[in-house]
C-alpha cells in the first residue's frame, strides 16, 4: 500500500519498514519486495548484496519472482560473482512455474547460447510462453524470431501482430520495429505516416534504433518534411548510443556534405565506429576509403582488413573488392584511372559487385565525372541481379529523387528486396 500510495500517502520508507517486518517472519513475497527496494535504493540504502540475500531467501521458498530476480543478479554479476550457469538454473525454476519474465530471460539465454546449447527453437518456445502471458519484451523478441524465421516459420504478418501487442504496451523496441514494418510495407500496407508515428513513440523513450530510423525519414523526406539538419540531429543521438546504423549514415552524410560541412575525415571517423561494431556496409565503405586514400593514407593492407571482415559476413561486394586488391595491388591508383577502367570491365561483364561499386563511384564522383543518372544505371544492373547493396542504393536514389523521378513506392520495393535478401 505504502509502495504504491494506495489508500495512504506514498512512502518508500514506510513500505520498506513493513516489508522488513513481514520478511523477518519469513514471508517470501515480502522478502522479494524488500530485495527490490534494496536493489533500487528505495526507502533503504542501495545494496546489491542485501538484495541478493533477500532474493535468495525468497527463492529458496520457491518464489518464482525472486528466482527470476536472483537469476538476473547472477547474469549481471551484481552482488554475486557473475555466473550464466546459476542464472539459467534460476530462470528455469521460475519459468517452469510460469513466471513470464523468467520465460523471456530463459529464451534469451537459448537465443545467445549462454550456458545452454544455442537453440532458436528453444528460444522461440520460451518467448512464446511469455508472450502468451502478455509480457511485452517477449512479444517483441518473439516478433523478431518470426521476422527473421528463426525457430519458427518466417512470417511478416505474425511479426507485426507481436510487435503491435508489445508496442501498445509501450515497449520502445517493438514501437521501433513496428515503425520499420510500416516503413518497408512488410506485413502491413506501406505507410510513411504510420512509420513516423511509431518511431516518434520510441524516440520519446530514447530508443537508438528509432532515432536512427527517424533520422533516415528526415534525410529522405518520407512522412516528414525533408531536412538533412534534422536527420543529422537524430543520427547523432543514436550514434552517441553506439547505434551502428546511425554511425554508418553519419559517414555517408559527411562524405557527401549533407546537413554538415563535407569532410572525408569525419566520414572515415564514423565509418570506423560503425565498422568496429561489425556493421557490414560500414566495413565495405571503410575499405573503399582506404583503397582510394579518401580521408586516410592510402593503404591496401587496411582496405584488405576491412573487406575481409565484411567478406567473412558474406558480403559479395567486399569479396569482389578483396579479389581485386589481391589481383592488382598497389599498381592500381585512382590517379591513373586504372581502378575505374577495371571496375567498368568487370561491371560490363556482368559482375554485380563491380556494378554496385561503379554506381557508388558515379554517385560521389570518384575517378569519374559525377552522374546520378549513371549511378542509377549501374545500381539497377546490380540490383536486378539480386545484389542487396545495389538494391539498397537504388532504393536510396528513388527516395532522394536522384537520377530518377522521386518515388516512395519504388524506394520501398527495392528496400524490401534488399532486406529479404539479407534475412
Amino acid at each position: 500500500m505504502y509502495e504504491e500510495g494506495k489508500g495512504v500517502p506514498q512512502s518508500d520508507e514506510e513500505a520498506a519498514k513493513w516489508f522488513g517486518k513481514a520478511a523477518e517472519q519469513g514471508f517470501a513475497g515480502a522478502q522479494s519486495n524488500l530485495g527490490m527496494m534494496y536493489l533500487n535504493g528505495r526507502g533503504v540504502p542501495q545494496s546489491d548484496e542485501e538484495a541478493v540475500k533477500l532474493f535468495r531467501k525468497a527463492a529458496e521458498q520457491g518464489d518464482a519472482g525472486a528466482q527470476n530476480n536472483l537469476g538476473n543478479m547472477y547474469q549481471e554479476g551484481k552482488g554475486v560473482p557473475q555466473s550464466d550457469e546459476e542464472a539459467v538454473k534460476l530462470f528455469r525454476k521460475a519459468a517452469e512455474q510460469g513466471d513470464a519474465g523468467a520465460q523471456s530471460n530463459l529464451g534469451m539465454m537459448y537465443l545467445n547460447g549462454r550456458s545452454v546449447p544455442q537453440s532458436d527453437e528453444e528460444a522461440a518456445k520460451w518467448f512464446g510462453k511469455a508472450a502468451e502471458q502478455g509480457f511485452a519484451g517477449a512479444q517483441s523478441n518473439f516478433g523478431m524470431m518470426y521476422l527473421n524465421g528463426r525457430g519458427v516459420p518466417q512470417s511478416d504478418e505474425e511479426a507485426v501482430k507481436l510487435f503491435r501487442k508489445a508496442a501498445e504496451q509501450g515497449n520502445p523496441g517493438a514501437q521501433s520495429n513496428l515503425g520499420g514494418m510500416y516503413l518497408n510495407g512488410r506485413g502491413v500496407p506501406q505507410s510513411d505516416e504510420e512509420a513516423v508515428r511509431w518511431l516518434r513513440k520510441a524516440v520519446e523513450q530514447g530508443d537508438a534504433g528509432a532515432q536512427s530510423n527517424l533520422g533516415w525519414m528526415y534525410q529522405t523526406g518520407r512522412g516528414v518534411p525533408q531536412s538533412d539538419e534534422d536527420a543529422i540531429g537524430w543520427y547523432m543521438k543514436a550514434a552517441e548510443q553506439e547505434d551502428s546504423n546511425a554511425q554508418d549514415n553519419l559517414g555517408f552524410m559527411y562524405l557527401n556534405g549533407r546537413g554538415v560541412p563535407q569532410s572525408v575525415e569525419e566520414a572515415v571517423k564514423w565509418y570506423t565506429k560503425a565498422a568496429e561494431h561489425g556493421h557490414v556496409d560500414a566495413q565495405v565503405n571503410l575499405g573503399f576509403m582506404y583503397l582510394n586514400g579518401l580521408g586516410v593514407l592510402q593503404s591496401d593492407e587496411e582496405a584488405k582488413k576491412w573487406y575481409t571482415k565484411a567478406a567473412d559476413q558474406g558480403d559479395t561486394n567486399a569479396q569482389f573488392n578483396l579479389e581485386f586488391i589481391y589481383d592488382y595491388g598497389r599498381d592500381v591508383s585512382r590517379a591513373n584511372g586504372k581502378i575505374v577502367k577495371l571496375f567498368i570491365e568487370a561491371a560490363e561483364q556482368g559482375n554485380a559487385a563491380a556494378q554496385n561499386n561503379l554506381g557508388w563511384m558515379y554517385y560521389i564522383g570518384l575517378g569519374v565525372i559525377q552522374s546520378d543518372v549513371d549511378a542509377v544505371k549501374w545500381y539497377r544492373k546490380a540490383a536486378e541481379q539480386g545484389n542487396s547493396a545495389g538494391q539498397n542504393h537504388l532504393g536510396n536514389m528513388y527516395s532522394y529523387g536522384c537520377g530518377v523521378p522521386q518515388s516512395n513506392d519504388e524506394a520501398a520495393k527495392w528496400y524490401k528486396k534488399s532486406q529479404n535478401k539479407e534475412s
